[in-house]
């Protein structure tokens, strides 16, 4: 069409401005020759108008000027329009970690304004210097159509490539950001799990894997603490007889073996509400939920029994190990150093009257 010929013919005339007292020329592109890098795109920038393309929508448009640091769009606002740079330049923001992206003179930006109608703007634009810009509203847009479709079909065809391509790299990058965030999770599983671990070594004895004698303390005060009107913990000093001639006799690992086994019977034959400690070297604190002065005894009772009839390959057929155990109840309110000091008198008038 004739319009199309003018449109392709178009030529934008030398202007010029004042640049610090003297008049200095423009290039088509709105920058000032010589005096710094021109902020126009290159050839293959995506967002870069032919000379033609440039020229019909810069007619199509409304002149609007963007001081520097004003803002022309906020994210997520309906868009309406779409904008052609004819001088200075825009920040874009996308936010979400995204990089922003810098568009300048013959570059446009918010197309989908026009192309869909009150889109919801995917970024903020604020401009980085002075800008004069065309918005083109849909009204504005439909009109060039119908005048230029070749050229607004070609623009379009070249936008929506745009999009899918930057649509794909959003996709990859997402992809990449969902991966780096599953390694950090695996890494925070990792160290949750050390932690845990350390947790459990700092609570735990080693040789026998009952609660070491921090945590017992530690547990029997909270517990002790939380006792109502009228209940009552179990408090068990126990100590394995003749424990120490069992190491000269026969050795440290097979006094290790009498530990271990100990303390496998004993979480066995307890309750998980019951807390069974080592509380140093052969001695053992046993805190017993919900019980009475009987409950208590027939408690240790059972676990001497299983105790005594363990057999112990390191050590002669027909060796028995036996222990000794001071036995006192917790009430509310009682300080539980004290109790655990009258178990304790307990325990040796226990060994004194006989192993």
């Amino acid at each position: 069409t004739g319009s199309a010929a003018r449109a392709l013919g178009y030529t934008r005339p030398t202007i010029t401005r004042s640049h610090r007292g003297r008049r200095v020329p423009m290039t088509d592109n709105g920058a000032t020759a010589g005096t710094g890098p021109s902020m126009a795109a290159g050839p293959g920038s995506p967002r870069s108008l032919e000379a033609a393309e440039y020229a019909a929508f810069a007619a199509a448009g409304a002149r609007r000027d963007v001081p520097a640091g004003g803002v022309l769009f906020e994210r997520a606002e309906p868009g309406r329009s779409m904008f052609v740079i004819e001088s200075g330049s825009l920040r874009l923001s996308f936010g979400d970690g995204l990089a922003d992206r810098i568009v300048g003179p013959r570059e446009y930006c918010g197309e989908l304004g026009v192309f869909i109608g009150r889109h919801s703007r995917m970024a903020s634009a604020v401009a980085e210097q002075d800008c004069v810009l065309h918005a083109i509203d849909q009204t504005a847009f439909e009109q060039l159509l119908a005048r230029e479709p070749l050229l607004v079909a070609r623009f379009m065809r070249r936008c929506f490539a745009y999009l899918v391509a930057s649509e794909t790299q959003l996709i990859l990058g997402l992809r990449r950001r969902n991966e780096d965030l599953m390694r950090t999770l695996d890494s925070l599983r990792e160290t949750r799990s050390e932690l845990g671990l350390a947790q459990q070594l700092v609570r735990t004895d080693e040789l026998t894997g009952l609660s070491n004698r921090r945590h017992f303390m530690d547990v029997a005060s909270r517990r002790l603490a939380l006792l109502g009107p009228g209940e009552k913990l179990g408090l068990a000093l126990i100590d394995l007889d003749h424990f120490k001639r069992i190491n000269d006799l026969y050795g440290h690992a097979a006094g290790d073996t009498v530990l271990q086994t100990f303390a496998r019977i004993a979480r066995k034959r307890l309750r998980d509400e019951d807390l069974i400690a080592r509380f140093g070297g052969e001695e053992f604190i046993l805190l017993l939920g919900n019980a009475s002065i009987d409950s208590l005894t027939q408690c240790i009772e059972r676990l001497r029994q299983a105790f005594a009839e363990c057999h112990f390959d390191s050590m002669p057929e027909g060796t028995r190990c036996s222990f000794s155990a001071g036995l006192t109840l917790l009430n509310p309110g009682d300080p539980l150093e004290v109790r655990i000091n009258e178990a304790d008198q307990a325990l040796y008038q226990a060994k004194d009257n006989g192993r």
